[in-house]
């Protein structure tokens, strides 16, 4: 059993809170880690029983949906070379490839990148610097961030349903689990990416 303490701050509102701060920042910081938040709450939800796994995977949602939407906002009304970090070799590499893959599809893209996180990033920033029609991209980055919320939750609920007797353990499992199956999906997004044009739509490093 989780210790009563430990328990009270892991699984009261604040863990809510917390998570949806890490799942915004990591929107536009790559080192927050947002997806771990969330893994962690869904494993312990399941476990324990609080706060319910549909309020984790809302605010997950929505917490990642305004930081997408700020990044598009940056795009918009910044531009892509205002700050110095803009203008890094990565996110300018990543911004070239986010450019070419917009003008092929902008959903599929959309929902690809969120699982990358400089991808993720580049993205946002040129749909706005583009002028992707904003009804449009909200609503496709309201079902990215859903799908993303809900695939991150899932995993960790999934471990607290074959551990119930082990939370602690469950959780630590679960993160690694989500860790290893976004580096393959990177690496197999990359992959084909790479096989359609080896030049064009190489992904940027995450």
């Amino acid at each position: 059993m989780i210790p009563e303490a430990l328990a009270d701050a892991v699984t009261g509102p604040w863990s809510l809170v917390v998570m949806g701060l890490l799942g915004f920042g990591d929107a536009f910081f790559v080192i927050v880690p947002g997806e771990i938040a969330v893994t962690a709450l869904g494993a312990l939800s399941t476990s324990t029983g609080t706060p319910p796994l549909w309020t984790v995977i809302l605010c997950a949602a929505v917490a990642a949906a305004c930081g997408d939407l700020l990044c598009y906002g940056i795009g918009r009304w910044v531009g892509l070379d205002r700050w110095r970090w803009m203008r890094t070799e990565r996110l300018q590499r990543a911004q070239r490839w986010a450019r070419g893959r917009l003008e092929a599809g902008t959903a599929v893209v959309l929902f690809t990148a969120r699982f990358i996180p400089f991808a993720r990033l580049a993205i946002n920033l040129v749909a706005g610097a583009t002028r992707i029609p904003f009804p449009r991209y909200l609503g496709l980055v309201a079902l990215a961030a859903t799908g993303w919320a809900t695939y991150q939750a899932a995993i960790g609920a999934l471990f607290a349903a074959i551990l119930p007797d082990a939370p602690i353990v469950s959780v630590l499992i679960s993160v690694v689990v989500a860790i290893g199956l976004g580096a393959l999906i990177d690496l197999l997004i990359r992959r084909r990416a790479r096989r359609r044009n080896p030049v064009a739509t190489r992904l940027p490093s995450g």
